[in-house]
């Protein structure tokens, strides 16, 4: 089984290919790493394949805040400028003079 890089890091923003939520990177799995159940919870028509990478992310929608995990097929890079106002940010991330998010610790499970 062959396996790709990741497309995106931690720390990028990126938006739903599909449902339009916007997110940070928080971690990224090689390839699928979450249950069978969750996966096959998913409509089959939309379904995506386990061999890429998954990433974890805080996630923003219209109407809340939450953590979603998504595959890389799914996602683009969001360009939008504005501050990402996720309550779990700083849990994560702290911000440099330039703006930019830097990593806190990687162990946040």
């Amino acid at each position: 089984m062959k396996m790709s890089a990741a497309k995106f890091g931690i720390g990028d923003r990126v938006i739903h290919r599909l449902f339009k939520f916007s997110g940070v990177i928080i971690d990224v799995d090689p390839e699928f790493n979450n249950d069978e159940e969750w996966w096959l919870g998913i409509p089959a028509e939309i379904r995506p394949k386990k061999e890429q990478p998954y990433y974890h992310l805080l996630a923003l929608n219209e109407n809340e805040s939450y953590k979603a995990y998504v595959s890389e097929q799914n996602l683009l890079e969001d360009e939008d400028t504005l501050p990402f106002d996720h309550p779990d940010l700083e849990d994560y991330f702290t911000i440099n003079n330039e703006g930019n998010l830097i990593l806190l610790n990687q162990n946040y499970n």
